[in-house]
């Protein structure tokens, strides 16, 4: 309602003043600080006095003087210099809030309205290697929150998992198998089958990037013949990658189901290349003259993407500085947040400084014939936007967790029920960890060197920082530190070294933590109630605590922190609902506390307007902003500002709760209005958890 109420002075105060003045002007609204000030506040006045040579102040007294009735706004004021300070008609608001539904969260936009135009949301991503890790896990509800938001805001949302299943680290794990523990594709096969298939190759990973740093030649050779055999899918390392990747997969897609997190689509980096996306976009850069061939020096053979001067300087063979640079034939980063920018490398020349070479995620085709990450994602964000002329094929994934339909690309016949997926996207939101920000601008600049100005600028990077643990956390997961790391505020994790945290035992331990807190508060609850109150309440703990930092802060998670029920968390959130809840199982057993009467606007501002209307006007005014606070998180792409909506309205509820006895008043016209309230409050809080991800439980 809040932000319905404020489109409409915008407009109505552009319309005036282009009536009024001849002035065509984008009108700013901000939210004063003090209530007494209004409910909105623009400083237009000011722009306009720097065109119509005129104080601020004339100017705002013109305006709030003839402007005339807006619908919904009670009175314009003139304040400071030249504010306009906007006051809402408070019964009209609370008969919006408290009897409009909104278009919401998985609720269908009403017959007759036209959808949105179609957005893509990239989001997880994870190497297919071995277990997902905490760092994925933020990635994964980063993305999940962004899509719940937009499709609230009408948006037809596609959710995209992008799996690297021809990547380095897939191969690394195939070359454990086969070459350091001497195993057969069948054998592969049949571990595969057996329980944590995903726990054993994170520990596999961990040796053999040991074993990569020991023995760099051989690492070279291996992988170099190892990824070539992949991307061609031929041979036992291809058969080995294919059962690695996908038994793999079906495990992510099973941990992050435990969070609530569902995809629409599997996007294989295989049929990227199978059906032949990485020629046509390969044949467009080549003839739009976007990359260029090396013929000479370190960077001999690759095709590269040069950066200003760095054309001619390769072309020489000379040594270019470059920070985060690595030889010719290195591989390139992943979307994968424990990647980073850059991996051992796999050049048959000697390795050189990483200082002296150009960054290796310009090279689109490294020296052997094997395409980088970027260049296959410039492929991929061009089929994205509907600018590569060509279609994946589509099958049911079949190792999808329970209830759920997952599609996934495949180089098979497809299936022909499988959704339009291919339909081109306005915008598309790629959540992947900072440290790939330079990629991410490689494949933007890739579309811009192809034409496609208005499409580079839609590829959204939603980045996001590292995500570590407090020392205290740290030890309860079972780390040793030292005295100094005791000191520090948070504990550095690396899946590549295998001293990560997996998500599920995270998820296992945040569980177990909770559900003996709930069988201590509530013996009288199944053994089953019990299992389900505790797994909404570690899933909305662990979903706040990552949503409540800005994107680009450096998380270190505690849980301790992260189960209070007091203070800044998702417990705190939820306990606000479950005492709403508790308030209306009370009134239902207590005779005469519901009066059924009903409360118009005109009774609304009645209460509202009164001497201590000003915490109620205040909770109204917190429950009906949602919608505001969901098109900032749009506008910013920060999905924090919706987790501090959630946060503020339930602290708002909670001193609402202690100020008034809700089902004691005595006035019954004023309990019904009380009661009412706390429905409202309760209607918009639990949106905006589901919003966030997070269920709100009955008990706690």
């Amino acid at each position: 309602m809040y932000l319905e109420l404020t489109k409409r002075l915008k407009e109505a105060l552009a319309a005036h003043i282009r009536a009024a003045y001849g002035v065509e002007i984008a009108v700013v609204l901000e939210r004063p600080p003090k209530m007494e000030m209004g409910e909105a506040a623009s400083p237009v006045c000011f722009e306009l006095a720097k065109r119509l040579k005129k104080a601020p102040r004339i100017i705002a007294q013109e305006i709030a003087a003839s402007v005339g009735k807006i619908e919904g706004i009670a009175r314009i004021e003139v304040a400071g210099g030249g504010y306009l300070n906007a006051y809402f008609e408070r019964g009209e608001f609370w008969n919006k809030v408290a009897f409009t539904q909104t278009v919401g969260l998985n609720t269908e936009v009403a017959e007759g309205t036209e959808k949105k135009h179609k957005v893509i949301v990239e989001h997880t991503s994870i190497n297919p290697n071995k277990a997902a890790h905490i760092g994925h896990v933020r990635n994964a509800v980063l993305g999940d929150t962004m899509a719940h938001v937009l499709r609230h805001s009408g948006e037809r949302v596609q959710v995209q998992n992008y799996i690297d299943n021809t990547g380095v680290q897939v191969a690394d794990v195939v070359i454990g198998l086969l070459h350091m523990e001497k195993r057969s594709a069948v054998n592969v096969k049949m571990l595969a089958r057996g329980p944590k298939f995903d726990y054993y190759c994170w520990d596999l990973y961990a040796k053999a990037t040991q074993f990569f740093e020991e023995n760099k030649a051989r690492a070279a050779e291996l992988r170099g013949g190892t990824l070539k055999a992949m991307e061609e899918d031929r041979g036992e390392e291809a058969e080995v990658a294919h059962v690695v990747a996908d038994t793999i997969v079906g495990y992510h897609l099973r941990t992050m189901a435990r969070l609530g997190i569902a995809y629409d689509l599997l996007a294989r980096e295989s049929e990227i290349l199978h059906l032949k996306f990485w020629d046509a976009a390969f044949a467009m850069l080549k003839e739009s003259k976007a990359i260029e061939f090396v013929s000479e020096g370190k960077m001999a053979g690759c095709w590269v993407m040069p950066w200003k001067e760095e054309v001619k300087e390769v072309q020489k063979g000379k040594e270019v500085k470059d920070k985060g640079a690595t030889p010719a034939s290195a591989p390139s980063a992943s979307r994968d947040a424990e990647s980073g920018s850059s991996t051992s490398s796999t050049s048959s020349t000697s390795s050189t400084s990483n200082s002296d070479e150009i960054s290796q995620d310009k090279i689109i085709v490294r020296s052997n014939g094997t395409v980088t990450y970027v260049g296959k994602d410039i492929a991929y964000q061009l089929w994205k936007f509907g600018l590569l002329g060509k279609n994946f094929r589509y099958a049911r994934w079949k190792d999808a967790p329970k209830g759920e339909e997952v599609w996934a690309t495949t180089a098979g016949a497809g299936d022909l029920a499988a959704p339009h997926f291919g339909e081109p996207a306005a915008i598309v939101y790629n959540v992947i960890d900072v440290r790939q920000s330079y990629p991410q601008e490689v494949v933007a600049e890739g579309l811009r060197r192809l034409g496609h100005v208005e499409e580079a600028k839609n590829s959204i990077h939603l980045s996001y920082a590292r995500w570590t643990l407090t020392p205290r956390c740290a030890i309860e997961l079972g780390y040793e530190l030292t005295a100094e790391e005791m000191k520090k505020a948070y504990v550095e994790v690396s899946g590549r070294k295998g001293t990560g945290v997996k998500a599920d035992d995270l998820m296992d331990r945040l569980e177990e933590a909770t559900l003996a807190e709930v069988q201590q508060r509530h013996p009288e609850m199944t053994a089953a109630e019990q299992h389900e109150t505790a797994h909404a309440i570690a899933v909305g703990a662990l979903r706040f605590f990552l949503l409540k930092f800005t994107r680009n802060v450096l998380v270190a998670f505690d849980f301790k922190d992260a189960l209070s029920f007091e203070g800044e968390t998702g417990p705190y959130c939820q306990y606000a609902v479950v005492r709403i809840r508790g308030i209306r199982r009370k009134g239902a057993e207590a005779a005469g506390s519901s009066t059924g009467v009903a409360i118009t606007a005109e009774n609304a501002a009645r209460f509202l307007d009164s001497a201590e209307g000003a915490g109620l006007w205040e909770l109204l005014l917190q429950a009906g902003s949602l919608d505001y606070s969901a098109d900032a998180v749009i506008g910013a792409q920060e999905p924090a500002f919706l987790a501090k909506y959630a946060f503020q309205l339930a602290q708002a509820f909670n001193n609402f709760y202690h100020k008034h006895h809700i089902l004691s008043e005595a006035d019954a016209e004023k309990r019904a209005f009380l009661v009412t309230l706390t429905e409202v409050v309760e209607k918009q809080l639990v949106k905006a958890l589901s919003l966030l991800g997070i269920e709100a439980p009955e008990k706690m």
